[in-house]
């Protein structure tokens, strides 16, 4: 080992020995006892730490507090978390920056990645490390941010004026909840244009923000995204997500997407539809009437943290024990936390999960760039990607991209980091010489 690695392990290991200590994540109830004491603990202190002890497994973050710490010479960026504060003074996005020590005036523009449904930045920390290089290579900064009413943002009431049959009025409204909150977060944030990196409904979201402001977006990449197809057959209840067949690993490689390989995968989920149970009915009343998942998790009280840990037991196992439990700790506070931006989703979505006013229907408006992808195990109907790109080629945008990750459900990103970190940072790169 050269002298230089000693010294910069050593820089290294004394920063983080000036941060204050942050203790494990606790074992995943397994008792009632054991949810109690996790249901009692939880809260805002919690839910912070929780957060941030996924963001910490990089060496370039600085916990709050210690922002304006010198960066080590061998450090091409620095990280660290805050809540902008919008317009409102009520209303504040949780934001995770990634920014370089060196930014180059010709860098392409920053990288902001949105999280799915009920989920968080928190989710992305197998991910941040990848961009993170590409932010220093590139000299550009990289943003996650929690939407207003999920994650660590405010949890403002979420309230919808148009009545139940005003369905375009509904998702309007519904729409506009989040996309102006992002709207004004650029603004505090001086940013010009932006890449939107969406999961899952951060994917639609992105799609609608790129027809509301299409001059501040410079490309969207669509992570497994929501509410892009058509309801082929009115179904009322989401196919299950297929559980993958594994880790991905070096061998793995994306492929684009084909129309025979999109028609495999819908035979899949069709097959996981036809075994489900007959409790749709009871399903489509409890959307239709605001209900979320999240509201049935709460209104469980103690046993909420068994029913969240049996989830990410069986969902996030393949990350190993310890970010298992790391993850369990962060979805079970931001599932606690006071319900908002959560019972958007009767309004945006149909029972099934499609889209009250599809995205498909709508792309055809966009001029930049567009990438789908999708897993390969996932219960998102890629045939919604497929037709939007030939929409977007019909329209005159021949930029629309679809690639199909192996061994990936919905959470593509979780499940095989490896290969769509690679994927994001070539799509980031693509065609950069326009920019």
């Amino acid at each position: 080992m050269s002298a230089t690695a000693t010294m910069t392990e050593a820089a290294q290991a004394m920063a983080a020995d000036a941060f204050p200590i942050l203790p494990p994540a606790r074992e995943i109830p397994s008792s009632f006892v054991a949810s109690i004491k996790s249901w009692w603990s939880a809260g805002e202190k919690e839910s912070a730490a929780s957060e941030e002890r996924l963001l910490r497994k990089m060496p370039y973050y600085r916990p709050p507090g210690s922002e304006s710490s010198t960066p080590n010479n061998s450090e091409s960026v620095v990280a660290h978390s805050q809540r902008v504060v919008l317009d409102d003074p009520k209303k504040y996005l949780n934001t995770f920056s990634i920014t370089p020590t060196n930014p180059s005036p010709t860098a392409p523009p920053p990288a902001v990645v949105l999280h799915g449904y009920g989920a968080g930045l928190g989710f992305f920390f197998q991910n941040f490390p990848a961009l993170g290089r590409w932010a220093g290579r590139r000299g550009a900064s990289v943003y996650a941010v929690d939407w207003l009413g999920m994650g660590r943002s405010a949890r403002i009431p979420f309230t919808i004026k148009a009545k139940r049959p005003d369905i375009d009025g509904r998702v309007k409204e519904a729409e506009s909840f989040f996309v102006e909150s992002l709207e004004e977060w650029r603004q505090k944030m001086g940013l010009e244009k932006m890449t939107l990196i969406g999961h899952s409904l951060g994917g639609y979201l992105s799609v609608v923000y790129a027809l509301r402001y299409p001059t501040r977006v410079s490309k969207l990449i669509l992570v497994s995204p929501a509410g892009v197809p058509r309801d082929p057959n009115s179904t009322e209840t989401p196919s299950r997500e297929m559980d993958p067949s594994g880790n991905g690993s070096d061998s793995d490689s994306v492929e684009a997407a084909s129309e025979s390989k999109v028609n495999a995968m819908r035979a899949g989920q069709r097959a996981e539809q036809r075994k489900q149970s007959n409790a749709r009915r009871l399903f489509t009343y409890l959307w239709e009437e605001g209900w979320s998942p999240f509201q049935v998790v709460r209104s469980t009280l103690f046993w909420g943290p068994m029913l969240v840990g049996k989830y990410s037991s069986r969902r996030f196992i393949g990350l190993g024990m310890d970010d298992t439990k790391a993850m369990n700790e962060y979805i079970l506070n931001i599932t606690l936390a006071k319900g908002s931006g959560e019972y958007c989703i009767s309004h945006l979505l149909a029972p099934g999960a499609h889209a009250r006013r599809p995205i498909v229907d709508r792309i055809h408006d966009v001029k930049v760039p567009v990438t789908f992808i999708y897993g390969d195990q996932d219960w998102m109907d890629p045939q919604g990607g497929y037709e939007s790109v030939e929409n977007l080629r019909k329209a005159g945008n021949g930029q629309g991209r679809m690639f199909i990750v192996p061994h990936a459900g919905h959470h593509v990103y979780l499940d095989n980091p490896q290969a769509t970190n690679d994927l994001l940072v070539k799509e980031l790169d693509r065609d950069i010489h326009r920019v």
